[in-house]
């Protein structure tokens, strides 16, 4: 017999009944019931029971074991008794009657249990994460992640992609974040980069000849964390495809997407087809470029109603500046006084002025509308109003008013709230959809200069002509994201192969040849031999996990991650480097300044 183990503690069956077996495992529990022991043994694959009664040479070593202790147990598989079998295990029709157990590894007192699901601080948590990746839940979840990730290798061959891998030291690039530096020894005073995505690679293995390139790619942004990306590394699906137009390159991977989602979402539908969303609809209706399309609501513009209407706050800023506009956001099922005011709280909450809104009621067996701006603008306006966003009695509309640009933001903030409120969103389900034609420039107002919006690899719609004749900020690009309940897990485009396009298109933000020579070297000289057509997208691995476990943090879905303040607590990074480190890299710290 192995020495260890002839079994897992997910393996044995009522067909086992009679056999002499050995597991190891860690002690999940123990159990006194009159003085028979009961020890939950616990392995990555599952749990077994054990009975260590007081006859059995096993059993002054079963008192003394503790959780979360490493032991071997020898002995034979018996069957349960019919009123104590365990439905929830596999293992749950037998148990084994211990002949002998040794002790592999005593445990100390545990910082955090093991067993369930505690709410514990998180710094706890993260230096032990070992201890903390024993949770059934956490342990479940990166196994998900694992058959996930293998599923989208899987799939992407299906479709006919190769992987190939990248260099992760590599030259310093802008990306949209800061770069993490890693300094040479060799080259002293220079530093390589690690990569904030394998962008410009993937772009030269497609002009190398290669087809269809894809990669689960790490990434490094030296950028403050947020609940939906971790500090530091994250990982992404990174895909580019040569002679291709955006659809070629949405059409091959919808399929792919979906088939994942659908693999891992335990009963959940998910969108058959996706929809495409040019980026000026969502935010009209969404206020969002990555809207939760479970939430049925949709944004309506409502100007006409009120312009020239009694109310005067609404009308005047109408009058004075024809660039003001008033939104409406409908509420099914909201009419009700005491939900309005809530919402209005809430806005006031946000930093807003307030909310307007009308709820109508059945009066008289006529449907009329109430509240303060129902008053104002009077019945006529306010019956206009309830038809055109097909409300009905019991139902309600809250209004933002200004130039749609600066209060976009906060409509769509407003529709999520009153989504969540009245239970509106459907939470079973993945709905998925592309936002497209996302504006290739935007207006930099600290800096008061034209910047990209998006990516600058990207290639505008209209190419030459349209940065040669059109005005900036009216140019799209073919850029791409893909949004899956309210949250971004792609984005992509089609590349600006062309040189002298390249150098229009940065030239426009101030960034000349010599510049754009500098800072994308390999890849400009690159475009100057004969490159394809081409574009690709990258899809966050850790996002689409996030989603199909219901995870509400990466770190719940993620081995080794680091905290808030992006550390390591486990391995003690970052850390400081000695003087001889110090010295091999040509580096010498400056002391920090210290505040009076």
């Amino acid at each position: 017999m192995h020495r260890y183990r002839s079994h897992n503690c997910a393996a044995l069956r009522k067909s086992d009944v009679g056999s002499n077996v050995r597991l190891s495992g860690w002690v999940h529990r123990v159990r006194d019931h009159g003085g028979v022991l009961f020890i939950d043994l616990r392995d990555h694959y599952g749990v077994t029971q054990i009975v260590a009664d007081p006859d059995s040479d096993a059993f002054q070593i079963a008192e003394s074991v503790r959780g979360e202790w490493v032991i071997r147990v020898d002995g034979e598989v018996k069957a349960r008794s019919d009123d104590t079998v365990n439905p929830n295990l596999p293992t749950g029709e037998v148990e084994i009657y211990a002949r002998e157990i040794e002790v592999l590894s005593a445990a100390r007192e545990l910082p955090l249990p093991v067993f369930g699901e505690p709410e514990y601080p998180e710094d706890v948590r993260l230096r032990y994460r070992f201890l903390d990746l024993r949770r059934e839940t956490l342990h479940r979840n990166i196994m998900r992640r694992t058959e996930i990730i293998a599923s989208i290798r899987r799939l992407m061959g299906e479709v006919g992609f190769t992987e190939f891998s990248t260099p992760i030291l590599t030259a310093s690039s802008p990306e949209g974040a800061r770069d993490f530096l890693v300094p040479s020894r060799i080259h002293p005073g220079n530093f390589y980069a690690l990569p904030q995505a394998p962008q410009q690679y993937k772009q030269l293995i497609m002009a190398s000849g290669f087809d269809r390139y894809f990669q689960v790619a790490p990434c490094f942004r030296d950028e403050d964390p947020r609940a939906d990306r971790l500090p530091g590394e994250f990982y992404q699906l990174d895909m580019e495809m040569s002679f291709v137009e955006q659809d070629d390159i949405l059409d091959t991977m919808e399929p792919v997407i979906r088939d994942v989602f659908r693999e891992f979402a335990e009963g959940k539908a998910v969108t058959d087809t996706f929809r495409r969303i040019p980026y000026a609809e969502a935010m009209r209706k969404y206020g969002s470029d990555k809207p939760d399309l479970r939430n049925p609501i949709e944004m309506e513009a409502v100007t006409e109603h009120f312009a020239g209407s009694g109310f005067k706050v609404f009308a005047g800023m109408i009058a004075n500046d024809p660039k003001v506009e008033v939104w409406a956001i409908p509420a099914k099922t909201g009419g009700s006084r005491a939900f309005c005011d809530r919402m209005n709280s809430w806005a006031q909450g946000e930093g807003q002025p307030g909310l307007g809104y009308i709820f109508w009621r059945e009066e008289e067996g006529a449907v009329a509308g109430a509240g303060p701006l129902a008053k104002n603008i009077g019945p006529e306006r306010t019956e206009a109003i309830r038809n055109q966003l097909g409300l009905e009695a019991g139902d309600a509309s809250f209004f933002v008013a200004g130039i749609p640009d600066k209060f976009a933001g906060f409509a769509g903030d407003a529709r999520t709230r009153v989504g969540e409120e009245l239970n509106l969103v459907d939470e079973d389900r993945f709905d998925l959809c592309w936002i497209v034609d996302f504006p290739f420039y935007e207006w930099d107002d600290d800096n008061n200069a034209l910047d990209f919006s998006h990516n600058p690899f990207s290639m505008p719609q209209g190419g030459m002509e349209s940065l040669e004749g059109d005005d900036p900020l009216s140019i799209k690009a073919y850029q791409y994201d893909l949004v899956c309940n309210g949250f971004e897990i792609a984005s992509g485009g089609i590349r600006n192969h062309i040189p002298e396009l390249m150098i229009k298109a940065f030239g426009l933000v101030g960034l000349d040849e010599k510049i754009v020579e500098d800072r994308f070297g390999g890849l400009y000289r690159a475009f100057q031999y004969g490159a394809p057509p081409h574009g690709g997208m990258a899809a966050g691995i850790d996002r689409i996990v996030m989603l199909l476990v219901g995870a509400k943090n990466l770190r719940e879905i993620t081995m080794f991650p680091m905290n808030q303040q992006a550390q390591d607590l486990l391995m003690g990074a970052p850390g400081e480097a000695d003087s001889g480190q110090l010295l091999d890299l040509n580096l010498r710290l400056i002391p920090v300044a210290k505040d009076d």
